[in-house]
């Protein structure tokens, strides 16, 4: 594999997401119109432990938000990665310092050398894929509109 290529491989991705219990997102944010808000909803809604990582905030989605990766006392599977990517390199040396098993970088969040870092360090690392699509496709919960409707049917009611 070449390029991002080696970073989004299809096993590895569903690999790490039937893995992963706690997840910790780096620059979530407590606006409910940013992505990261929305995403983070959405992993806790569907069972996975969320600890927002965002020195600005104190409580984000009812959770404690801790200002670094350095600071979440419990042990963290994954960490995802809502930051520019010139923030990476350091994201990943903590990401390898607290022994989480999966570096995720989202949509844009492209740095080889802090994923080299979290590779060195035995960290699993996809890049440029958005956790909560990528749950959803492999889940099987995607709609076309991105959500679940929670129901299943061929049949169109047509015009009422």
């Amino acid at each position: 594999m070449t390029g991002l290529d080696r970073y989004q491989d299809a096993l590895t991705i569903q690999r790490v997401l039937h893995t992963t219990g706690t997840i910790a997102i780096v620059g979530l944010s407590g606006n409910e119109l940013r992505a990261s808000h929305f995403v983070g909803y959405y992993l806790k809604r569907h069972g996975y432990r969320v600890i927002p990582v965002n020195p600005r905030e104190t409580e984000i989605l009812g959770e404690t938000s801790y200002p670094t990766l350095s600071d979440v006392p419990v042990p963290v599977d994954l960490v995802n990665v809502f930051r520019a990517p010139d923030a990476l390199p350091e994201i990943a040396r903590e990401t390898v310092a607290i022994g989480a098993r999966a570096l995720w970088c989202q949509f844009g969040v492209i740095n080889e050398e802090g994923a080299r870092i979290a590779e060195d360090g035995g960290v699993t690392v996809v890049m440029d894929r958005c956790l909560k699509v990528e749950h959803a496709r492999y889940v099987g919960r995607m709609h076309w509109l991105g959500f679940n409707t929670r129901r299943i049917t061929s049949v169109r009611a047509g015009l009422q």
